[in-house]
C-alpha cells in the first residue's frame, strides 16, 4: 500500500495544501496518525485515506466559488 504526504494528497486531489489543512482543523476530514520520520512529524496518508478525502471533495467543494449550497428539501 502506497503512502502519501499531505502535500502529495493535496496535489493528487487538485486542492491547495491549506484547504486540506482547513478541512482537517474543522473536523470535516479526519487525518491519519502522525509519524516521526527522521526527527520530523508527518502524516502518512494511505490510498484509502486519499479516496475518503476525494469523496468529501466531490460532495462539498467547488473551486473558487465556496461551498456547494445545501439542497432544499
Amino acid at each position: 500500500m502506497k503512502n502519501y504526504s499531505t502535500a502529495q494528497v493535496a496535489h493528487v486531489l487538485k486542492i491547495g495544501r491549506q484547504t486540506l489543512h482547513r478541512w482537517i482543523a474543522s473536523g470535516d476530514v479526519s487525518a491519519p496518525r502522525r509519524s516521526k520520520v527522521g526527527g520530523v512529524i508527518v502524516r502518512m496518508w494511505t490510498t484509502a485515506d486519499v479516496e475518503r478525502v476525494r469523496k468529501y471533495k466531490q460532495k462539498n467543494y467547488r473551486k473558487g466559488r465556496g461551498r456547494k449550497p445545501k439542497h432544499k428539501a
